[in-house]
């Protein structure tokens, strides 16, 4: 079996040694790289299982990596950065970030970030006993096979995270789910006081399917309660 790669793009040898110091003890194999060509390069040579970019790099920025990147993968990519603001964490996620991680950081809780995302990635790849159901909704059609999601013959382009959530919701029609309870079926991991992580990720789907300019809401929040799907 072959051992599962990291990818670690950064500017700061400190920063990326020290990464690598911990994600090794856990007997994963390393790539570091300095720079956003240097990042591209490496995936297109080796079979990368996750990448951990900075955002402030060298010659292409994190945020031209990771759109370079889900042209062709559905990685897990953790962006890790001194850009702290809601504003940067919102366009790393709207790029195709999975998770984003503040410097200076706790090496251990980056590694339980990476073993969860690596394990979410496992459980996604695996053959599935059936299918799941294709769901429609008035004039959303969310297809769980093909990942897509058509919106009066418009197709929808949701990262990985957007499409759980919103698959979550339709699948359960009128339930509501919690934050919490949001964060564990779609992270696949216990819930952390991180802040704003599912409420960003719900932000950044309404937008994505018009709701600003729709009345016909998809997610309703339910005040104090969580969010509901309301086709």
């Amino acid at each position: 079996m072959k051992p599962t790669t990291i990818l670690i793009a950064d500017d700061e040898a400190e920063i990326a040694d020290l990464i690598a110091l911990h994600l090794e003890k856990e007997g994963y194999h390393l790539i570091k790289v300095s720079d956003g060509r240097e990042a591209i390069r490496a995936i297109g040579s080796h079979s990368i299982d996750l990448a951990i970019l900075d955002i402030m790099m060298p010659k292409l920025d994190g945020y031209e990596v990771t759109r370079q990147i889900r042209e062709q993968h559905h990685m897990p990519i953790i962006f890790l950065s001194a850009k702290s603001s809601d504003l940067d964490k919102i366009t790393g996620l709207v790029m195709g970030a999975d998770d984003y991680m503040t410097k200076p950081f706790n090496p251990m809780e980056l590694v339980a970030r990476v073993n969860a995302q690596l394990r979410r990635s496992t459980q996604l790849n695996m053959p599935a006993a059936a299918s799941k159901s294709v769901i429609e909704a008035g004039g959303l059609t969310i297809d769980p096979d093909q990942r897509t999601v058509i919106q009066y013959g418009e197709n929808i382009e949701l990262t990985p995270k957007e499409f759980d959530i919103l698959y979550l919701l339709a699948a359960h029609a009128k339930k509501v789910f919690s934050v919490e309870n949001i964060f564990r079926q779609v992270w696949g991991e216990a819930y952390y006081e991180s802040g704003n992580t599912v409420m960003v990720h719900i932000r950044t789907l309404r937008k994505k399917l018009g709701e600003d300019h729709n009345k016909n809401k998809w997610i309703k929040t339910v005040w104090g309660v969580g969010y509901t799907f309301n086709g």
